[in-house]
């Protein structure tokens, strides 16, 4: 899955627990008619992707979807889910699936009869 849009928000990388575990985020904003402000984190060696990247740069991220259970102390279940960045590229401002516009059609001359140019030699 991909997610793809600016990025307006980017956090330095953290480091959590004895194990040195390793977490960055970033917001990126789609570009759609309603935009969306999509947090994605990039966990361990994934952090220095975005070290490349800044605030304001167009990008398309490489995410997948990850859930987990808890139990809380009251024994209440409880679901988290996390959408989690494994690549990211930058993109060109202007967008790639525009096509670049049609040249008009040659103008269609009609033949003169009263010409003394060759026989058409077609054979229909």
């Amino acid at each position: 899955m991909e997610v793809a849009g600016k990025i307006k928000w980017l956090d330095e990388t953290r480091t959590y627990g004895n194990n040195g575990f390793r977490k960055r985020e970033v917001v990126v904003t789609t570009e759609e008619r309603y935009p969306q402000h999509i947090l994605v984190e990039f966990v361990q060696d994934n952090c220095d992707l975005l070290n490349a990247f800044q605030i304001g740069q167009t990008v398309k991220i490489g995410i997948n979807l990850r859930g987990r259970e808890w139990v809380n102390p009251q024994g209440e279940t409880k679901y988290f889910n996390a959408v989690q960045g494994w690549r990211i590229e930058a993109v060109a401002e202007t967008a790639a699936t525009e096509m670049p516009p049609m040249p008009p059609p040659p103008a269609f001359e009609a033949a003169d009869d009263n010409t003394d140019g060759p026989e058409d030699d077609l054979p229909f």
